[in-house]
């Protein structure tokens, strides 16, 4: 390819030729760039992404469109900016069906474990239980603790919990709180002296 075609615009046959043959495909992705991440950059956008979701699935998008021509499965049917577009449209999807999948499995565990978890919040309002608890809780980090004391001791609910610790979402917030319990059950496996004052917190494994 020569200086004249690296420094100006590329038809779509400089690009797959670039691909198959350059040593250096960094003028090619700034060219891709240039030319097709506004587009994909609003779709994400537009469906439930922020500007790094864009940066990182068109990055995606580019890699995965490179393997294509290399594979030699690019067939040259659609324009390059369809295609790739196409391809970052499907990778966006994908990742949108994983994300629903997971929070499906989250509302189903929350939902489920409803009843335990009011047990344990009618266990810790004990004097002595709370005592204890609290000195678990100083070995979880500051974190937890702060979760677990506005969610067990405060009844904040979680929609005002994740407003408090700075968390991008409630669902940040539940996945968080998730974890710090399993933290406290470990802590309790740890101390079985413990256990009986804390069999609740034991149901769910």
């Amino acid at each position: 390819m020569n200086n004249k075609k690296i420094q100006s615009v590329y038809e779509d046959q400089d690009v797959i030729e670039a691909i198959l043959h350059s040593n250096s495909l960094d003028p090619i992705v700034r060219h891709l760039y240039r030319t097709n991440f506004d587009s994909v950059a609003s779709y994400i956008r537009s469906n439930s992404g922020n500007d790094e979701d864009a940066e990182d699935f068109f990055q995606e998008a580019i890699v995965v469109f490179i393997n294509i021509v290399r594979k030699g499965n690019f067939r040259g049917d659609s324009s390059i900016k369809t295609f790739l577009y196409s391809i970052a449209r499907n990778l966006w999807r994908n990742e949108l069906k994983r994300q629903n999948r997971a929070l499906m499995r989250e509302t189903n565990y929350y939902e489920q474990s409803e009843k335990e978890e009011r047990g344990i919040q009618d266990s810790i309002s004990e004097n002595e239980v709370k005592n204890q608890l609290l000195d678990l809780l100083e070995k979880l980090g500051d974190n937890c603790k702060k979760i677990l004391l506005m969610f067990y001791y405060e009844n904040l609910p979680m929609k005002e919990i994740f407003q408090h610790m700075g968390y991008e979402t409630e669902q940040v917030a539940r996945n968080m709180k998730y974890r710090c319990m399993n933290k406290l059950k470990e802590l309790l496996n740890e101390h079985p002296e413990m256990k009986q004052n804390f069999r609740s917190l034991l149901a769910n494994g």
